[in-house]
């Protein structure tokens, strides 16, 4: 008998899961599905990426909801399109031995006519991405006044990247009495209050200890001088010959840029972020769940939602900004029980994030050195011959060649012709790495004295080109990351793609722009004002807290003398982009009634 009859699942859903493959329930669905299936409890469950929980809160709907009607009874919010569409595929899977289950997909990037038609034809089961789910809302295309359960998946992540008012907007349109099921990989203030505010004495359950990682990923990390980042990077690949990864970025610039070296390289690689068309995003992903691809170069907020089996190596090649986002990198690796290899590629100043990211996860990283290129060439030597004596042979096919292929090597011996197989590929990696250099960092330079001349260097190891910005708004303006992207962008008409790294503080903020368009966005903001308050650009220095409240400290700050401008060093590492186009709201701090699309890239 099938474990999941026990959990008090009925046998049609229980024979269209086991011909997906579940034979024995995840650990989040035996403790959470019994609970839900009362339907009288709110709830949040607390589990890492990949252990089952789509199944966990899509067995109970299924088993719930009235599908004699055909009006909206279930909402579904997760942050991006991919797991929108996963998960929607997945409870169709479910129901498939069922009458009558409507379940519409709704989210950005695809024809919102098409979807307000399959709303019109009737839904019991709505899966959205906040922004569409508005704008939807707004065009008074959907009634939710009788939703009985609105689930929140990946709760964190949807908070991460901006969408807590949209999620309040939506909810509110739902009956108070409906029951709120959470589900999150981790438990930071921000969902600790979405609980508080839309529960009443939930159920809680944790799998494992809160914000840890998976016990199957193995840590790793490699300590390089910022110059020799991408060539470390490469022999890291080398040395796995077998890898099929996920190489996370913090921006969309400096993904594209790693793809493209990595193309240029010979490496089945390609990039995902923002800037793509959803056309565009699907055919990579296409690519890489089949497997043409070896690598995907991706920022945090376009890897949101992928679920992709089988990725042996999760590389951060920069660490992110939110030490919580490390779970979700890593999480995309040792799913469903397999085991899997994080990598942090970092510079010595960025020890004190592993420690933290350490205490964070439960688990310690282990200090790997960067291999040498002897390693990488033998490593090479025996995948290929460990490939050629596991090939497949089809012996039908290729008995008509055998004869020709017997004369062509008559003339040499069984020695030579497994020497000139195996030279085929290893010729070229034993070229590359002839003379090869340690790219390991020295002590001197973990010890943080790297060059004497202070040069900071990019992804490339060319200097950096990017300069760090103060202005004197921030989250007590009701400004986000985007929001800011946004304003700086429509006052001094530079490009998203040129902003770096947004830290939105409390009454001030800091960002990241290219040298060259540094004059251009101080004098966009000559004159301007925001509710009465000059708006205030300056250079940030070494001497800026951006840790303490708010305070200015005196010569915190390099104010632009004489027109030049002095400091601007950016942040080792890497910087970070965030959604580009802006412009959803209009920043006189009112709410833009006019234009109820929200246009948010995620």
């Amino acid at each position: 008998m099938n474990p999941f009859i026990q959990l008090g699942i009925r046998h049609d859903i229980v024979n269209a899961i086991s011909e997906l493959g579940f034979e024995n329930p995840t650990p989040i669905q035996e403790q959470s599905i019994p609970v839900l299936l009362t339907g009288s409890n709110d709830f949040v469950g607390l589990a890492q990426t990949g252990t089952g929980k789509t199944a966990a809160f899509g067995l109970p709907l299924l088993e719930l909801l009235d599908f004699d009607e055909n009006y909206p009874q279930a909402l579904v919010l997760c942050p991006t399109r991919e797991l929108c569409l996963q998960i929607t595929s997945d409870i169709k899977n479910y129901a498939k031995n069922m009458n009558n289950v409507h379940v519409v997909a709704v989210y950005g990037g695809a024809s919102i006519s098409d979807q307000l038609r399959q709303i019109k034809r009737g839904v019991q089961i709505v899966v959205a991405t906040p922004g569409r789910m508005l704008d939807i809302i707004n065009r008074k295309a959907i009634d939710f006044s009788q939703v009985k359960f609105v689930v929140l998946d990946e709760a964190d992540e949807m908070l991460n990247m901006g969408f807590q008012e949209d999620i309040d907007s939506i909810l509110s349109t739902t009956p108070d009495e409906k029951k709120t099921w959470l589900f999150s990989a981790t438990m930071p203030a921000e969902v600790r209050r979405i609980a508080k505010k839309y529960m009443e004495d939930p159920y809680e359950l944790t799998m494992g200890t809160k914000n840890t990682g998976n016990a199957n990923i193995d840590h790793e990390y490699y300590v390089v001088r910022a110059r020799d980042k991408y060539a470390a990077f490469k022999r890291i690949v080398d040395f796995n010959p077998e890898i099929f990864g996920i190489v996370f970025c913090r921006t969309k610039i400096e993904t594209q840029e790693i793809a493209e070296a990595l193309i240029k390289d010979g490496y089945n690689a390609d990039s995902l972020h923002g800037d793509l068309s959803q056309q565009q995003r699907d055919k990579v992903m296409k690519r890489y769940r089949e497997r043409s691809l070896q690598l995907l170069i991706a920022t945090d907020v376009a890897a949101r939602g992928i679920d992709v089996n089988d990725v042996t190596h999760v590389i951060n090649y920069s660490l992110p900004d939110e030490i919580e986002n490390y779970t979700h990198r890593s999480g995309r690796t040792a799913r469903a029980g397999k085991t899997g290899v994080s990598i942090a590629i970092i510079n010595s100043k960025e020890l004190g994030k592993i420690r933290q990211i350490e205490r964070v996860i439960g688990k310690k990283f282990v200090k790997a050195e960067i291999p040498s290129g002897f390693d990488v060439c033998e490593k090479q030597l025996f995948a290929l011959v460990h490939k050629v004596h596991n090939v497949q042979v089809n012996e039908q096919q290729i008995e008509q060649y055998i004869p020709r292929i017997m004369d062509e090597f008559a003339d040499l011996s069984k020695e030579e012709v497994i020497k000139r197989f195996a030279s085929l590929e290893f010729n070229r990696f034993l070229d590359y790495y002839k003379n090869a250099p340690d790219l390991n960092a020295t002590f001197e330079e973990r010890a943080g004295r790297e060059g004497a001349s202070g040069d900071r260097f990019n992804r490339t190891g060319m200097r950096s080109e990017f300069t760090r910005l103060f202005i004197n708004l921030g989250s007590v303006d009701d400004f986000n990351r985007g929001d800011l992207l946004g304003y700086v962008c429509n006052n001094t008409h530079i490009s998203g793609r040129t902003v770096g790294k947004i830290d939105v503080k409390g009454v001030y903020s800091f960002f990241e722009v290219a040298n060259d368009d540094v004059n251009k966005v101080v004098d966009g903001f000559k004159n301007i004002e925001f509710h009465g308050r000059p708006v205030r650009i300056e250079i940030a220095g070494e001497g800026v807290s951006e840790n303490r409240g708010g305070a200015r400290r005196e010569g915190g700050y390099k104010k632009r003398e004489g027109g030049s401008f002095r400091g601007g060093e950016r942040r080792e590492g890497g910087y970070k982009g965030n959604n580009s186009g802006g412009g959803f709201r209009d920043f006189s701090g009112k709410r833009r009634e006019d234009r109820p699309e929200r246009r948010r890239r995620y």
